[in-house]
């Protein structure tokens, strides 16, 4: 992954470590002992074994801290002085606001890119800034974390996959460009969700769909029984070679977006509402009945829409084999919708990577 990849990934890793307190565990236990490490070196006006006139003192080793987090115990050392001086902020204001400290530890993860916001960022954290060089030993750090959350192995079998991507916009080189974010999300038998992949791919194809899944496949991903996804080309073609013991289900939002190019501009009519309320049906043979009826009524009016509906329609009706309780979340990738929206809230800020 090149640098301009992994600053663009950033971009959507705050949400993920936000939603996966498994992940971010180690990220925030790594951030913290870095922060006591530069409040340390700041503290003393030099770095470890460093020479330097300017230097006020001497360490003295470390002792043990354990902190009780809502990501778990974060076991810490915390490092002394000689003369006994030093002091650390860090654990009374944690203390004072742990909810708003994650967010803003994970704030600085996104916006490693930038010295200048991290500096602000370790300003509301510990009550001062640190130099350019401490906050460039706490990004490389985070940038391993980042790493390792990426080539985590995926030890238990996820039943349902979730795929979609976005577009950010990219300089490289000086030329600004579009490249597609793959995101997935597993479900596994107890319904938990968690994001399992997030890359940069230069755009949207069978190829990079199928390094990606096949990327998934090497870290241990298993037992998928249902992908759901939209129509791209693409995408559904990688699902079918890297995956081909799933059964496939088509994003029904995505599908009724897409029946609008086979309506006139102005309808002014209740035909895809109508359409919509099938999928809230108990079960297959109901979503039968309500496409016999729909089709009977809006036939004669709109052949062309309901021609392609009658077409298509299947592959949006798959999650009906599912047990009932599942209809909800996997008819569509609402889900990730969801999460692309508040990647896109942030992002849009930003404006173009990096």
């Amino acid at each position: 992954m090149t640098k301009t990849e992994v600053k663009t990934a950033s971009a959507a890793v705050k949400d993920i470590l936000l939603s996966n307190p498994d992940g971010l565990h180690e990220v925030l236990r790594a951030v913290m002992q870095e922060v006591l490490e530069a409040e340390m070196d700041e503290a003393l006006g030099a770095s470890k074994s460093e020479r330097t006139p300017e230097r006020l003192g001497y360490r003295s080793g470390y002792y043990g801290r354990t902190l009780v987090t809502r990501v778990g115990k974060l076991e810490l050392r915390v490092p002394q002085d000689r003369a006994g001086r030093f002091s650390t902020e860090l654990f009374e204001r944690y203390q004072r606001s742990e909810r708003a400290l994650v967010a803003t530890l994970a704030e600085m993860y996104v916006q490693g890119v930038s010295t200048r916001k991290v500096k602000a960022i370790t300003e509301e954290l510990c009550g001062h800034a640190f130099s350019a060089s401490s906050i460039s030993a706490i990004n490389k750090r985070l940038d391993e974390s980042l790493a390792a959350f990426a080539r985590r192995p995926l030890q238990e079998p996820f039943p349902y996959l979730i795929l979609d991507a976005r577009y950010e916009k990219v300089r490289e080189a000086g030329v600004v460009m579009s490249q597609a974010v793959l995101i997935a999300v597993g479900i596994d038998w107890d319904g938990r969700r968690q994001i399992l992949a997030v890359e940069m791919a230069n755009r949207e194809s069978r190829s990079a769909w199928r390094d990606f899944l096949v990327g998934l496949k090497a870290r241990g991903l298993k037992g998928v029984e249902l992908v759901v996804s939209d129509d791209h080309a693409g995408l559904v073609a990688a699902i079918g070679e890297v995956i081909p013991e799933a059964a496939w289900q088509r994003c029904y939002v995505h599908f009724l977006r897409n029946a609008l190019d086979h309506l006139p501009r102005k309808h002014g009519d209740d035909c895809l509402q109508e359409l919509r309320w099938l999928y809230d049906r108990r079960d297959l043979a109901e979503a039968r009945a309500d496409l016999a009826a729909w089709l009977a009524k809006w036939s004669a009016r709109y052949p062309r829409l309901t021609g392609w509906a009658e077409d298509a329609i299947e592959q949006t009706l798959t999650f009906f084999r599912l047990p009932r309780q599942h209809h909800k979340h996997l008819k569509s990738t609402n889900m990730l919708e969801r999460l692309n929206e508040e990647i896109r809230r942030r992002t849009y800020v930003v404006r173009i990577f990096p």
